[in-house]
């Protein structure tokens, strides 16, 4: 059994495509490291890295096999969330903002309660990391709000036409998913073909998300990273209408 490795600043990441797991018994695990340092975390996802960890762990890298991704196409609109979309778009006092106080909707997604979870892997540090890759035009939010408070919302990366969704909190039943769908109808429309979902739940396989072999996201990672990144993130709500047709 190899040793999962301990990286330095500088130290590339194991390369997924090439390299087996270090530890068959942590499948997808590829590497740690005492902190995310900068520069690092752009790196890895360009690799088809990403990190996931608890407070009080070190930082750990994963590329899991398979990996849950999301076809924007294939996002399940339900009865449900359609009446929820038409309510959004007549209220007048219910507005989609876009790259909006990214650190504090980070820190909602930290912050707010979800069933079946005690307590979150967004870190200081991970706002702190992410916050940074927003300030450098790599990674956005979308916030759902209603009488100028935020009740919903979501953070993600993007590097060239790759969305890497990262998490999404609710105060109001649909609220993320209005997030979710908004996310979806831009990326439709700028031709970026999957979302990275990460890991694989119930949750995402009821909105569409769907597991493929981490050979085939890596291939997809590779091309759609390479493209020239879409146009501006600047849209509101009205991208919603899409699913109104």
């Amino acid at each position: 059994m190899s040793t999962i490795p301990w990286l330095g600043p500088s130290d590339p990441f194991p390369n997924p495509q090439t390299q087996s797991d270090p530890d068959p018994e942590v499948p997808g695990l590829l590497a740690v490291s005492e902190r995310i340092f900068a520069g690092q975390l752009e790196r890895a996802y360009r690799s088809g890295i990403f990190p996931w960890y608890s407070v009080r762990q070190p930082v750990l890298w994963w590329s899991p096999d398979p990996r849950m991704t999301l076809n924007p196409a294939d996002l399940k609109i339900s009865h449900s969330l359609n009446k929820s979309i038409k309510q959004f778009l007549d209220d007048p006092q219910m507005q989609l903002r876009v790259d909006h106080d990214f650190n504090g909707l980070m820190r909602a997604c930290a912050t707010t309660e979800r069933a079946g979870q005690d307590g979150t892997w967004i870190t200081h540090e991970i706002i702190d990391a992410y916050t940074a890759l927003h300030e450098q035009g790599y990674a956005h939010c979308i916030s759902i709000v209603s009488h100028s408070q935020t009740i919903g919302g979501l953070y993600c990366v993007c590097l060239g036409k790759m969305v890497f969704g990262e998490s999404m909190f609710s105060r109001v039943k649909d609220s993320s998913k209005l997030a979710l769908a908004a996310l979806c109808a831009w990326c439709y429309d700028h031709g970026v073909t999957l979302i990275d979902c990460q890991q694989e739940t119930d949750h995402l396989r009821s909105l569409g998300a769907k597991p493929i072999t981490r050979t085939a996201f890596l291939e997809h990672l590779h091309h759609a990273v390479a493209q020239k990144d879409p146009w501006a993130w600047d849209f509101d709500k009205i991208v919603l209408q899409k699913y109104l047709v």
